[in-house]
């Protein structure tokens, strides 16, 4: 039986638990129960041992047969972490007025670009509590390696999807990525080094064509 791999491009399909509560899942039906209909619920592709996953979660998939089913235990250090005191924080009230917020003790907000629980709220004062909602909890993933990728067209838009949340126009030659749009090399010079350590390709940029160049002279 083929077994995984580090390095092996994967698709899975999983659904991770704690207190026997379903927080995270590949499965459309479970996702809308758990209020998660609205995103693109499906199996997931992910390259074995390149942290892509919960660092416990990443470390058993080595060794798993394609197609069987398992169930792994995760301890806080292996999955979210432990919770960490100094990320409660108590802030003015008036950050939340600026921001058209009415905070409210069990709300979670975004702040910063991090999500956050409100703990309380007293006069002008809210504490804040910024740990990753499940630090501290021991969780529970039952998962299924689906099939290995060997397609490199598939291999390179999992890794978009994981570091870019998008999708950009590219081509593959010789062992080289090549994204179309140069503007991008702000957002994709971000990940390239961890991007081409995954991948093994090269990343580049295609040469402007010559109605490319008019386009943006007459601009």
């Amino acid at each position: 039986m083929e077994t995984v791999k580090k390095g092996d491009f994967i698709e899975i399909e999983f659904k991770g638990k704690y207190d026997d509560k379903i927080f995270d899942t590949t499965d459309p039906k479970e996702a809308k129960e758990i209020g998660i209909e609205n995103q693109d619920v499906k199996p997931v592709v992910v390259s074995a041992g390149n942290k892509m996953l919960l660092k416990g979660f990443d470390k058993s998939l080595e060794g798993k047969e394609i197609g069987k089913s398992y169930n792994i235990h995760l301890t806080p250090d292996k999955a979210f972490g432990s919770r960490n005191p100094d990320l409660i924080k108590t802030l003015s009230i008036r950050i939340f007025k600026e921001k058209n917020m009415n905070p409210v003790a069990g709300m979670t907000v975004e702040l910063d670009n991090n999500l956050a629980k409100i703990l309380s709220v007293s006069g002008g004062r809210v504490i804040v509590d910024f740990n990753n909602p499940l630090a501290g909890k021991e969780i529970d993933y039952e998962f299924k390696v689906k099939r290995k990728i060997t397609d490199d067209n598939e291999k390179i838009n999992s890794l978009q999807d994981f570091f870019f949340r998008q999708r950009f126009e590219f081509s593959i030659k010789n062992k080289k990525v090549m994204f179309k749009d140069k503007k991008l090399k702000p957002v994709i010079g971000m990940f390239k080094e961890k991007f081409q350590e995954i991948l093994g390709f090269e990343i580049d940029f295609a040469e402007e064509s010559k109605e490319d160049k008019k386009a943006e002279n007459k601009n």
